[in-house]
């Protein structure tokens, strides 16, 4: 904990130490944006004012504690021979760096986003986005299904009806050289 508020005097010292180390267009690059910030204020707090150099050092706060987070994440993944960042190396970066109060709270968030990522990818399918409800698809499908079994019973009658004209016209040829091969003998 001591670390993290030696980094927040760091930061309530000299706002800006980011571009004396990196340059301007770093520092703008590495925080967080300025009207999401301010609409979380908002939300938060709404009955609050709050004056410009407060919001900077809010939004500055909150982009070196995602710095730190992120740092300590990667450095957990590096510990366990990983090369992705996941969930699990987050929540452990918060318990090392002694936000363990957040854990309940992030593990949460996760499973919501989980939950929304899921709805995301059921809804991407083709049928959703045509934007026709379930039952009348489920409705055009039937009849589709019914229009193919009426045009395959068409097609076995069909060819039943040939079966039957060509065992005829075998019968009837059989029948006839028969009756010509009765002639000759007689």
């Amino acid at each position: 904990m001591l670390m993290v508020d030696a980094e927040i005097e760091l930061i309530m010292s000299n706002p800006n130490r980011g571009s004396d180390m990196a340059g301007n267009n770093e520092d703008e690059e590495l925080s967080l944006p300025r009207a999401s910030i301010n609409k979380m204020i908002k939300e938060l707090i709404p009955s609050v004012r709050m004056a410009n150099e407060a919001r900077e050092l809010v939004l500055n706060c909150c982009t070196e504690f995602i710095h730190l987070l992120s740092s300590e994440a990667n450095e957990i993944c590096n510990q366990l021979n990983k090369k992705t960042i996941n969930a699990e190396h987050v929540l452990m970066a918060l318990d090392k760096l002694g936000f363990s109060d957040y854990h309940g709270e992030a593990e949460a968030v996760l499973k919501d986003c989980k939950a929304v990522a899921a709805k995301r990818r059921r809804q991407s399918t083709r049928l959703e986005n045509l934007g026709i409800p379930e039952e009348e698809l489920l409705r055009q499908q039937q009849e589709l299904f019914a229009k193919a079994r009426q045009e395959q019973a068409y097609a076995d009658q069909q060819q039943w009806e040939q079966l039957q004209a060509a065992a005829q016209q075998a019968q009837s040829m059989a029948m006839s050289s028969y009756s010509d091969d009765q002639d000759d003998y007689s």
